[in-house]
């Protein structure tokens, strides 16, 4: 009654928890949305801060020595620190006295310097703001351009014009300088419209000329300081002509690229006689421009396009026509965009563990590259750092360390742009008042794939039913710190299915309940790996790839061969040859174009199919190289060196690298005299790096430039740069004159020598004459060429006064001397370079405190024998706790034995090498474990409680020992009466797995107990804690005594035990172990013995009489082959024979005790002194399938009422047993009270009715209890069928049943063992089975019958447990003994003959015959021999 009152109490609240928790748990389970507004209002809750740019940095154009204000400033709640990197690199505002920050956030540049050789300040600009605790952003890209020297590339050169015809003055600088150029006439400013047009370039047009356009005409170039005026040309207009000339262009339209919303403009100006007329055409359209708000027509035909957009794009054709010819011109106008969002980030919520996504939408052309950026740093991608769907970020298990600004940038040739958005991860809100959740129970993978893994679990021990529960489970890959969540889909649900892993690949589970209070505690982790990949597409074949442009190229292939499913897309990996930073495209189709590579570069290729398991086998790599094109980027390093008065050579440097763009097959060469633009001479010279120009005037200036060429054509060409031929040959007729300058730098050991020619530049120089020493110059010599102008004199001593002189000198002989003197500098030691780091560090693990370390050293020959002073530093240290400071130790070898570690500890090593003053840095780490040792503390905080409501069973807790060394695999609890007892003298409880609590029951009232606990691992046993003391109280509860009183059978101390809702009824009985029983309990103790033997006894013999129609022949002999006296059997098991102990029915106290001991003792077994109930020690192979539920509860490690074990004291009398700790006990012996069979699903019988045992005894004779060997866990974890046995309130007479078992005869051949099968497997829980001891496998007086195939029983249904033993395939006779006695007197052993378990074809066929069992003359024999046991019944009854 009592356990049925618990059973209703727990329900009650179950269901009022449900009521309070149902909204709550329904709203917790959905999914925390991204983009979602803040939570609920609440003092820890964040809002997002605005943190923006109001003004960013824009593209200026600057001169030299002007001041440059670049825009920023930032908005911000609390005042932001701006700071400033150029190309990168932070600017040091601080210490430079041009560059300073505004107050605002700009900065201002003072005196911009820029010239040949030193231009700090032309580059990219980018402002930084940070705001300390929230996090920093960065602005746009600016670029400061500075406009170089003012220099004309051609000038306006005097021309004559025909009235009412055409005319173009050039006067062309670099791009950079065009908006600073302006023209005068007559030394006044030209006034600009329609007819008088100036071009970009800075040409000047003038269409319809008239008198008034003659005048002398400049081009003036203005940036600041005094202005360059160009060459004066006078140009005269002429009367009107009426004699044809050819119609020709002053000037066509070139190809142009510009930027949407920009104007571009195509000049196109013809001259001739006629006067021509120019008209344009656009793809072979013609242009209409009259009246158009598009389209304008400027002076002399030049075309000016308005806000250009893309439909403007095209070949765009000039026309002049005078009637007596026509001449045509073309130019592609081709444009670009700025990157521009399409959408921007937006700010997110989210919590620890979650993943999130960064939306990024941008469009332009050339296609932007976008870039992102958390708190002013490049975001690197990697495993939890992602680009998705092109521009998208993912990040994936947030930790608190990825809170802050997340930027999007992105970037084209014409600009770029940038948008940001904050991250705030949230704190879980606290848990309001109430109870939360304990930990959910049994997480199990119940389903576990490549690249999925489906967990399952059990609501927590708080709240059984769970169905207001939502569950997040947690997980990672080991060795990483981001956790991932995975949250339920609706409450109560108890599984979830996390993809998108990787295969072969160890992850890390756990599972966390929430109510409406808040979450609970977590579950233990889960380590499950994932399968290899299986059922992948093959390689894709056939695949190409062709170049279809300089920047473009297009990659095919054709669907695997062996494609094991539908392939649901293609990955396309692109790598630069020669790197290693491969780039992927998702591809639906089996071909894919790649833009915007670079040119003539080689790439590789390679093709990953996918389908629903994943990717599939990668292709081969195919190499293909882009296109060659025109070089992108002019000649380096252009000089002139004049050699005479009619020849000058030129020297230049190639392109620079990545700007070839192909093949440098030659060069162009183009000169002209400065005079005469026009008149151009051009060469093409091979790939030599020089060129002589010969025939030049005598005293003339002449420009050169220089441009590279390809198969594909000329690149840009240099600037422009002038030299002037002597007027007449040098002369050599005297030496020359002395050099202009000498400067003399002193270094440690050398002096640098510069100088400049003599001023006289008529007289040749063949070279010039250096001579140094120490106080005089005349000690060393050295002659060097003419065309150099600085040498660097090496091998001085330092700290020494030198005296150098130089001279240049021709054939005719030496000049004048230059005298220097300069004193080298002091000699500073200087740092060392630094040792390479040793190589392949490597970690082999010798023992559990010992790992030799190895290593190689690159700097070592190959033999790697060390031969020089050089030692070696190793150091360790491991990382828990994380403080932990590091050991280290020298070594002269190329290894290393760490000793004296902890076990089981992982330790990571690192290796440098150091030679004299020199040392490297530390090499890269190697890791390793320390194998497992037995643990060397014992478990801590040992505390022994007494169990509410019952005062007989005890609660045990501790706490793992400090050092486990290892992973513990269970503990022991010795316990005893008298703590000076020998050990072995203490009773012994086992424990499985990793519990920290355990029950022990039916102890002595009013008695003091002593407890020790000792902790094992795989290694062995630890030592033992100290004794703990505990003394049970003195008296039970009323309501326990009372049921103890109605349910007792053979004596006081056999009492039924709780076990939650399932109610058991035991099986044995014993004797009161508290003392004599009261005459009441005495009395009612008989009364109930002898009314179940006489009920048995009638129902027996009225059953037997009507089965002995049904003997068989068969059944005979095969009752035959099963009879025999020997009653000694031997247990064959694993390792070794355990012989058990002949167990005797007392006469005095209806108890099983053990008469023989093994002759060889096992050091693991160990004697009990204190008698108990033999469920303390049976383990679950052996526990009652109606506890299968329980079972599994307990093999999972969580705490239930079925892992209690009793303990009952006996006086006067303490028989020893003797179990295995680290196997199974034997089978177990049932005492001799008669249980009854509940295999039959129609049988069931509940308490209070009275069911006859002896139908089900004769009806299963031919059918016995099958024998095997132990199952594994995972058996008994999966197992549907269940033996029951129907509990009675009713007990019989011990001399009133039957004993039957199955056993083998000969141990030696055997298959089925009663020793377990697997020696190292732990035994689980143990399970009430009442009064079971280890010994021989008895069977009951009733025998259970064999369980219908595929029959499942409901564990809920009250049973008694008996004997859960799984059929062996080859069940062999045997013969069991069984004693039993009566008060006045002893009886000798009776055999008992047990038919084995029938052959597995013969089963039916028994089956069928299985109610007729026994032979007239038989049942002759077993009346009478129930009449004898009447008698003894009756000598009870009147004792």
């Amino acid at each position: 009654m009592a356990a049925h009152g618990e059973a209703w109490r727990r329900l009650l609240d179950s269901l009022w928890l449900v009521l309070l928790c149902g909204q709550a748990a329904a709203a917790a389970a959905r999914t925390p949305q991204q983009q979602s507004p803040p939570p609920a209002a609440g003092p820890t809750v964040r809002t997002f801060t605005p943190f923006y740019f109001t003004v960013e940095p824009a593209d200026t154009l600057s001169v030299r020595a002007a001041s440059v204000i670049l825009n920023c400033s930032a908005h911000c709640e609390s005042s932001p620190k701006i700071e400033w990197k150029k190309d990168g690199t932070f600017l040091n505002l601080v210490s430079d006295d041009r560059r300073q920050l505004l107050p605002d956030g700009s900065l201002l540049i003072n005196s911009v310097v820029h010239n040949k050789h030193n231009k700090p300040d032309e580059g990219h600009y980018q402002c930084v703001a940070t705001v300390e605790s929230l996090g920093t952003i960065v602005s746009r890209t600016a670029k400061l351009t500075v406009a170089g020297l003012p220099r004309f590339t051609s000038q306006p050169e005097p021309a004559s014009v025909y009235r009412g015809n055409n005319l173009v003055l050039n006067c062309e600088v670099n791009a950079d300088l065009a908006p600073f150029v302006r023209w005068e006439m007559d030394h006044q400013p030209l006034f600009l419209d329609d007819r008088v047009f100036q071009l970009s370039s800075g040409a000047l047009i003038v269409s319809n000329a008239t008198d008034e356009d003659g005048g002398t005409y400049s081009c003036v170039i203005e940036t600041g300081g005094s202005p360059k005026y160009s060459d004066e040309a006078e140009v005269k207009v002429l009367p009107e002509s009426e004699v044809p000339s050819t119609l020709v262009f002053l000037r066509q339209p070139s190809s142009l690229t510009r930027v949407i919303g920009q104007s571009a403009v195509l000049p196109c100006v013809a001259a001739g006689i006629p006067i021509p007329v120019v008209r344009w055409t656009r793809n072979e359209e013609e242009l209409v421009t009259e009246g158009s708000q598009k389209f304008l027509l400027l002076a002399g035909g030049t075309l000016k396009i308005s806000d250009v957009t893309e439909e403007d794009v095209g070949i765009y054709t000039c026309i002049a026509d005078n009637g007596n010819e026509t001449i045509e011109a073309q130019a592609d106008l081709t444009i670009q965009a700025p990157p521009e969002f399409l959408k921007k980030p937006s700010n997110i919520y989210a919590h620890e563990s979650m993943d999130i996504v960064f939306e990024c939408d941008v469009t332009g052309k050339p296609t932007p590259t976008v870039k992102w950026v958390k708190n002013g740093d490049v975001v690197i991608p990697s495993d939890y750092f992602k680009i998705v769907k092109e521009h998208n970020l993912q990040v994936l298990g947030l930790v608190k360390s990825d809170e802050g600004f997340y930027q999007c940038i992105a970037e084209n040739d014409v600009g770029n742009v940038q948008a940001g958005a904050q991250l705030i991860i949230l704190d879980h809100a606290p848990a309001t008042t109430g109870p939360l959740p304990s930990a959910p129970r049994d997480v199990v993978a119940s389903l576990v794939s490549t690249r999925f893994i489906k967990l399952t679990w059990r609501a927590p021990a708080s709240d059984p039913h769970g169905d207001n529960l939502t569950y997040s489970v947690f997980y990672t890959k080991e060795v990483i710190n981001r956790e991932r969540v995975e949250n339920t889909s609706h409450p109560g649900e108890m599984q979830v299915t996390i993809q998108n892993l990787m295969p072969e690949t160890v992850y890390i589970f756990r599972v966390v309940a929430q109510n409406k209070h808040g979450p609970g505690e977590s579950s233990v982790p889960l380590k499950v790996a994932t399968q290899p990949e299986v059922q992948l597409p093959g390689p894709a074949p056939n695949i190409r790839a062709y170049a279809n442009s300089p920047t473009s190229v297009t990659v095919s292939w054709a669907t695997p061969l062996s494609g094991n499913g539908e392939i649901q897309n293609y990955k396309l990996y692109y790598m630069e040859k020669e790197t290693d930073n491969e780039q992927d495209i998702d591809v639906g189709g089996l071909s894919y174009t790649i833009s915007g590579l670079k040119k003539y570069t080689e790439y590789s290729f390679r093709v990953v199919a996918y389908n629903k398991h994943g990717p599939g086998v990668s292709t081969q790599d195919v190499v293909v190289q882009t296109l060659s094109d025109v070089p992108s980027a002019a000649p380096q390093n252009l000089s002139l060196e004049v050699q005479n008065s009619r020849s000058i050579m030129m020297h230049w440097q190639p392109p620079p690298l990545g700007t070839h763009n192909g093949q440098i097959t030659g060069y162009k060469i183009r000169y002209r005299k400065v005079t005469r633009k026009s008149d151009v001479t051009e060469s093409i010279v091979g790939t030599q790096l020089s060129q002589l120009i010969e025939g030049l005037e005598r005293g003339t200036e002449y420009s050169f430039r220089v441009a590279a060429l390809t198969v594909n054509g000329t690149g840009p060409s240099t600037d422009w740069i002038s030299a002037e031929t002597f007027e007449s040959d040098l002369d050599e007729s005297r030496v020359p004159e002395v050099p202009s300058s000498l400067h003399v730098r002193p270094l440690v050991t050398s002096i640098v020598v510069s100088w400049t020619p003599p001023e006289n530049q008529n007289i040749v120089v063949r070279g010039y004459a250096i001579g140094y020493g120490v106080g005089s110059p005349h000690a060393q010599t050295i002659k060097v060429d003419y065309k150099q102008r600085y040498y660097t004199i090496e091998n001085l001593d330092p700290s020494s006064h030198y005296v150098i002189t130089l001279k240049a000198y021709n054939n005719v002989g030496e000049g004048i001397p230059l005298y220097e003197s300069a004193v080298t500098r002091a000699y500073t030691v200087p740092d060392p370079s630094p040792m390479m780091p040793p190589v392949g560090v490597q970690a082999s693990i010798l023992s559990h405190d010992t790992i030799r370390i190895t290593w190689a050293d690159n700097s070592l020959p190959k033999n790697q024998k060390v031969s020089d002073a050089r030692y070696y530093t190793v150091r360790w240290k491991t990382n828990i706790p994380a403080n932990t400071k590091y050991k280290t130790a020298n070594t002269t070898t190329l290894s290393f034995l760490v000793t004296g570690l902890k076990p089981n500890t992982l330790y990571e090593f690192s290796v440098m090498v150091t030679k004299g003053r020199r040392s490297s840095t530390w090499s890269m780490t190697a890791h390793g474990t320390t194998f497992e040792s037995v643990p060397t503390s014992p478990p801590k905080d040992v505390t022994v409680v007494s169990k509410e409501g019952k005062p007989r069973t005890i609660i045990v807790n501790w706490q793992p020992p400090s050092e486990a060394n290892g992973k513990i695999t269970g503990y022991i609890i010795y316990y005893s009466t008298d703590v000076n007892a020998e050990i072995h003298d203490w009773v012994i409880e086992p424990v499985v797995g990793n519990r920290l609590t355990h029950q022990i029951q039916e102890l002595t009232l009013d008695t003091a107990y002593y407890f020790k606990i000792q902790a094992r691992n795989s290694k062995g046993m630890g030592p033992m804690s100290e004794a703990v003391q505990f003394r049970t109280p003195k008296a039970e509860s009323s309501d326990k005594m009372s049921n103890d009183q109605a349910l007792g059978s053979a004596g006081k101390g056999n009492r039924q035990m709780d076990a939650g809702t399932d109610y058991k009824t035991p099986m044995g009985g014993s004797n009161s172990p508290h003392g004599s029983p009261s005459p009441l309990e005495y009395n009612m103790l008989l009364v109930i013995i002898v009314s179940v033997g006489v009920i048995t006894i009638v129902v027996v013999v009225v059953v037997a009489v009507f089965c002995t129609r049904r003997t068989t022949s068969h059944q005979k002999k095969k009752r035959a082959a099963c009879k025999s006296v020997n009653g000694s059997h031997k247990y064959k098991g694993n390792s070794k024979d355990v012989k058990p102990p002949d167990l005797w029915i007392h006469h005095e106290r209806l108890e099983l005790k053990p008469i023989d001991k093994s002759p060889d003792p096992n050091p693991i077994m160990t004697d009990t002194p204190i008698p108990r109930n033999s469920q303390d020690i049976t383990p679950v192979d052996n526990s009652m399938d109606s506890n299968i539920h329980q079972r599994r509860n307990s093999y999972r490690g969580h705490e239930s009422e079925d892992s209690m074990s009793t303990l009952a004291g006996r006086r006067g009398m303490r028989p020893k047993m003797m179990m295995p700790f680290d196997s199974q006990p034997p089978q177990p012996v049932i005492s001799a009270h008669p249980i009854h069979s509940l295999d039959n699903p129609h049988h069931h019988f509940h308490s209070g009715s009275l069911a006859s045992p002896t139908c089900s005894y004769l009806h299963h004779q031919a059918n016995p209890w099958p024998v095997g060997p132990s199952v594994s866990h995972s058996d008994r974890a999966n197992s549907t069928e269940s033996v029951r046995n129907t509990p009675s309130t009713d007990t019989m007479p011990a001399s009133s049943s039957q004993t039957c078992c199955a056993d083998h005869q000969e141990p030696e051949s055997a298959t089925g063992s009663y020793l377990p099968s697997t020696q190292e497997e732990e035994p689980g829980p143990n399970l009430p089975t009442a009064h079971v001891r280890p010994s021989h496998p008895l069977k009951s007086f009733a025998v259970p019958a064999v369980p219908p195939t595929g029959a499942t029983y409901d564990p809920a249904l009250p049973s008694t447990p008996l004997l859960s033993q799984q059929a062996s395939s080859h069940p062999v006779h045997s013969v069991k003994t069984a004693s039993i006695g009566t008060l006045g007197r002893t009886r000798p052993p009776m055999p008992v003959v047990v038919p084995s378990a029938p052959e597995v074809q013969e089963t039916t066929r028994m089956l069928e015959d299985s109610e007729s069992n026994y032979e007239p003359d038989e049942l002759t024999k077993e009346m009478a021999h129930l009449e004898g046991l009447m008698k003894d019944l009756n000598a009870i009854t009147t004792a």
